[in-house]
């Protein structure tokens, strides 16, 4: 999952009625410019500075690179001086990477005493942003715009959003997801249709049946489960007869036997998420609990019951957020707090929670579960630790998908929970409890989510135009009367703007 090797490409505007001497000075400045986003912390992924692009040729041919070029992830466009729209026309219609407009110069102060009409012809990034953003508007080209200094911290932050949301949806494009058997019975959200979902992301979803994992599963080795058992040993807490020698210990090595399985399947058919589901286990003896979140904890996306879409979206998400601060996880809105100040909203999952939300050392246990017919499965008990938040959920609405997003406020639980044998997380929704449920509801987002306190609005909006996806954010401003415009609005544009 590292960004090694992925770079930005800055892409710089001009033209040659000025002179060489201006140009050169366009190169040097613009050189300037990516240099000081190269070296923000902010942005995690190379800014490699290309040649200044002064007609149209050039600029096609530097667009079709960018597509073709694998570890180019999208391109930073700066029109330094005045770059005629006209010639952008035909390099951005072809270009399939995403982009940001950034709108900036080469020096944040002015020298007020020596500008003179030289300096006006070198430095109107002002004026020639406004002929590339009308084009691009025109064009109705996908795009993030950024205005300020590149040396402004709130700008690099921007563009390392930015960045972040470009690795993910490079992650989506050449996502394959296997899905071990299909969805639970009767459950409408979590079906979609998977062939519009690969021409408008890129990734590829099947069907695999769960025997097939099966059969890898009785393939392994005992030295394998005992490598997996002894880090289990150095990394959670446990109790003295899930170790090896113990009673139950059996339900801890069959667990990881599923999960070198599970890596071995995924690693050798090139698979970034997967899905499982309880009513569809196969010859498994286990409903895989531990093996999944150590995945999740690695990298991989997952959905329960068949969500090939939460799965999907969690591997994107997972890549975009790589070096933050915090955790993402699949997640489930369970039950609720009603009776406190602040309502909240308590969540987990059957047992597929991922450890790298954990509060404290997670505790390893094996306990029965009320459904799949199967034996004692072994998970990761723990808290979510408290932090910002946002959960995002993806529905199918039969003429269009649509992401649904809340900012929320991981907590503590209100009090201990010493008899429920999963991980789990605590929030308060943003604004407050009935705005933010009663905006879910109406706005059909899905019972699966994934749970991130590593990204934020910024991330998921620019991943939203990328993929020119509707979403619907409720965050600390929304109020009921302002979502209900919105998703009247939404609805109409989302409707025009499909492709007849």
């Amino acid at each position: 999952m590292a960004f090694d090797g992925q770079e930005i490409w800055f892409l710089t505007g001009s033209q040659g009625l000025y002179g060489e001497e201006t140009l050169q000075q366009v190169a040097e400045q613009s050189q300037r410019v990516a240099e000081t986003l190269d070296g923000a912390d902010a942005v995690p992924v190379r800014v490699v500075w290309k040649p200044v692009l002064t007609d149209a040729g050039a600029i096609r041919s530097m667009m079709g690179q960018a597509n073709e070029d694998p570890n180019c992830l999208g391109v930073i466009t700066w029109m330094h001086t005045f770059s005629p729209a006209k010639m952008w026309i035909s390099g951005l219609d072809a270009l399939r990477k995403p982009l940001l407009h950034l709108h900036t110069q080469a020096d944040a102060a002015l020298p007020w005493a020596t500008i003179d009409m030289d300096f006006m012809n070198l430095n109107q990034a002002a004026h020639g942003d406004r002929e590339y953003g009308f084009m691009l508007t025109r064009l109705r080209t996908p795009r993030t715009t950024v205005s300020g200094h590149a040396g402004n911290p709130r700008v690099q932050a921007r563009v390392g959003s930015w960045a972040r949301a470009a690795a993910g949806a490079a992650a989506a494009r050449g996502l394959k997801l296997a899905r071990f058997g299909d969805n639970m019975r009767n459950v409408a959200v979590t079906e979609g249709d998977k062939v519009e979902a690969e021409i408008r992301f890129g990734m590829s979803v099947n069907t695999w049946g769960v025997n097939d994992l099966v059969a890898v599963v009785e393939r392994v080795s005992d030295s394998a489960v005992d490598a997996v058992v002894a880090e289990y040993g150095d990394l959670y807490d446990m109790d003295a007869d899930l170790r090896p020698g113990g009673d139950r210990h059996h339900s801890v090595r069959y667990q990881a036997r599923i999960e070198v399985a599970l890596r071995s399947f995924l690693t050798d058919g090139g698979f970034g998420a997967f899905t499982t589901n309880f009513e569809d286990l196969g010859g498994l003896r286990q409903l895989p609990g531990l093996a999944v979140q150590r995945l999740m904890a690695d990298g991989y996306g997952f959905g329960g019951e068949g969500d090939w879409k939460t799965s999907a979206l969690l591997r994107v998400l997972k890549v975009a957020a790589q070096g933050l601060p915090g955790g993402t996880s699949f997640m489930e809105d369970y039950t609720y707090d009603l009776a406190s100040e602040t309502p909240k909203i308590l969540g987990a999952h059957m047992l597929e929670v991922c450890p790298t939300i954990a509060g404290e050392k997670p505790r390893l246990e094996v306990h029965p579960l009320g459904i799949g017919g199967r034996e004692d499965p072994a998970r990761l008990v723990f808290s979510a630790a408290p932090a910002a938040g946002i959960t995002i959920g993806w529905s199918d609405l039969g003429d269009r998908f649509r992401w649904v997003a809340n900012e929320v406020d991981v907590v503590e639980p209100s009090e201990p929970l010493p008899n429920l044998p999963v991980a789990r997380a605590v929030w308060e929704p943003r604004p407050d409890f009935e705005t933010a449920t009663e905006g879910w509801l109406t706005a059909g987002g899905p019972h699966h989510t994934v749970l991130s306190t590593q990204l934020g609005a910024d991330e998921l909006t620019d991943l939203a135009e990328v993929f020119q996806t509707e979403l619907v954010l409720i965050d600390a401003d929304t109020t009921r009367r302002s979502l209900a415009k919105e998703l009247r609005w939404s609805a109409a544009y989302h409707r025009l703007n499909q492709r007849l």
